[in-house]
């Protein structure tokens, strides 16, 4: 699984994919950045047992007594070659998904030279989802202004998408990409954020583009292997392809592995799934994506019990809060499963006050919005989103602006599918006017696709068949959008049209409330 995409809401915020790319000889990656890669394979994934150490400001500008090429291509200010080195190994770290890694590769960076804007930058950048630097993104912030020309693009690019401020950072992106057009590196870090930001088609085509320049960098071939199950017309086959060469490029790293195991999940090869994530956790032991991927593909399968041993073994394996909350919660969604709600319920109240306990914002949000989605009723289902929507409605400590802004739209639009299903169309709209508020003052594809989302579900309750397909489609990997899609569709006798819709919905397939709501739906509908 790329841990940097699916795991929370929260955790897709940063994104937005990429511009053409045309007249500069790709650099190969180099043989010490891959070795580094290659090194931290062998060991555990643990995060630093140091303190998040933030040097003292400088006083003054400073010299820069070295000028080095990132990757051969990007000329960044460093003191010293070391430094350069464990930038590049950041970057490699945070592309192959090892994200503790990279963070400490870039504290380490931070710590040695005290005066690179980029090393800050990597660090909050890469820390961003899992242990979040705030001080390292204020001082790179300070430190941008010192930096080269070229150095800069960068940073301010790192620093904009941290921020959620989305016109600048598209604006430092295509800076980035007429100066380094194929630059491989930069292709892949903006075509990722294309991605989370829901331009699949943008993204997909950078990703190619990379593949193109170059067949064998895995960054890519991982990317192009959820693309190609995402696209309008998903292609299992090619996406599974692209994850076989990926795991053969890179054998001895577990996010090859663990990819596998989610797309094949994802096309229905259950047993596949369980292989290759046990395949990842033999390359290190405690990749935990790949040990909730083992509960979550049993609990799919309906092996409950086996299912929460696995999650049992992820908890006692986590390093942060975030990871083992994740965990429970994920147990505690097997219940719903298995066909005992109340069991379910009890179980997520009692793991959302463990999370107030541990002032995990993430875990809060994740576990209060999935127990609000999983109500007995529409009144307690609409009275629980109201109290998740105040919970974000304004800054949260430790929270990026992005993510925030992800979260709150989020729970505004299930509010308006479950008005507009219950047949309260004045709170459905009262909902979609605040998301079309926050959408025009945002500016987040993000947040317009939830306004559209919300639109058409309330168009589709109303009988706007044509006017709510337009909008449905917004959002491709939402399994309860693709759903309405499909009745839409339908009930316009768009018959090739509807069973496009099913078939992306097919490959959305994972143990997530969405995917319950639809399955229990979609179940309930056939009785």
């Amino acid at each position: 699984m790329n841990r940097k995409f699916a795991r929370y809401l929260f955790a897709l915020s940063a994104a937005a994919l990429g511009q053409q790319a045309c007249a500069q000889t790709p650099a190969p990656q180099t043989a010490s950045a891959q070795a580094h890669v290659e090194e931290a394979s062998r060991r555990e994934v643990t995060p630093s047992t140091k303190a998040a150490a933030i040097p003292a400001a400088p006083m003054a500008p400073i010299v820069p007594l070295n000028r080095k090429a990132l990757f051969g291509t990007l000329p960044i200010s460093v003191r010293s070659d070391d430094t350069r080195k464990l930038i590049e190994k950041a970057i490699d770290q945070y592309e192959n998904v090892l994200l503790d890694l990279s963070i400490d590769s870039a504290h380490k960076a931070a710590l040695k030279d005290s005066h690179s804007a980029l090393a800050f930058a990597m660090w909050s950048y890469a820390a961003t989802h899992s242990r979040p630097v705030p001080e390292a993104l204020q001082r790179a912030r300070e430190l941008a202004p010192k930096a080269g020309p070229d150095e800069q693009l960068l940073v301010n690019w790192l620093i904009d998408v941290q921020q959620g401020e989305n016109i600048a950072a598209i604006g430092a992106m295509n800076d980035l990409l007429t100066h380094f057009p194929n630059d491989k590196h930069v292709l892949y870090l903006t075509s990722e954020w294309l991605y989370v930001q829901q331009d699949y088609d943008r993204s997909l085509r950078m990703m190619e583009k990379v593949a193109q320049m170059d067949p064998n960098f895995p960054p890519a071939l991982n990317m192009l292997g959820y693309a190609y199950m995402q696209t309008a017309d998903p292609d299992p086959a090619k996406a599974i392809s692209c994850l076989k060469r990926y795991a053969a490029r890179e054998p001895n790293q577990p996010n090859p592995e663990d990819s596998l195991g989610e797309v094949l999940r994802y096309a229905g090869d259950d047993q596949g799934s369980l292989e290759h994530y046990s395949a990842a956790l033999k390359i290190i032991t405690n990749f935990i994506t790949s040990q909730v991927g083992l509960g979550d593909t049993n609990t799919l399968m309906g092996n409950f019990e086996r299912a929460r041993v696995e999650y049992d073994k992820a908890n006692a394996m986590a390093t942060n809060s975030r990871d083992r909350l994740h965990a429970q919660y994920q147990k505690a969604l097997a219940y719903f499963w298995e066909g005992h709600p109340e069991q379910g319920r009890k179980a997520l109240d009692s793991l959302l006050e463990d999370a107030h306990r541990q002032k995990d914002p993430y875990a809060q949000f994740e576990i209060a919005f999935g127990r609000a989605s999983l109500a007995p009723n529409v009144a307690s289902e609409l009275e629980q989103l109201r109290i998740v929507e105040a919970s974000v409605q304004k800054p949260v400590a430790g929270v990026s602006a992005p993510d925030r802004r992800l979260s709150w739209s989020s729970v505004v639009r299930e509010e308006a599918r479950v008005a507009a299903g219950s047949g309260q169309t004045a709170v459905a709209q009262q909902a979609i006017s605040k998301l079309e508020r926050f959408a025009s003052e945002s500016r987040d594809l993000v947040v317009s696709n939830s306004y559209e989302i919300a639109r058409g579900y309330l168009l589709l309750a109303q009988g706007d068949f044509a006017s709510a397909a337009d909008e449905l489609g917004s959002d491709p990997r939402s399994p309860l959008a693709l759903q309405y899609l499909a009745q839409a569709q339908e009930k316009l006798g768009n018959a090739a049209a509807a069973q496009a819709a099913r078939t992306r919905l097919k490959y959305q397939r994972a143990p997530t409330t969405e995917w319950y709501l639809v399955a229990h739906s979609a179940s309930a509908e056939s009785r």
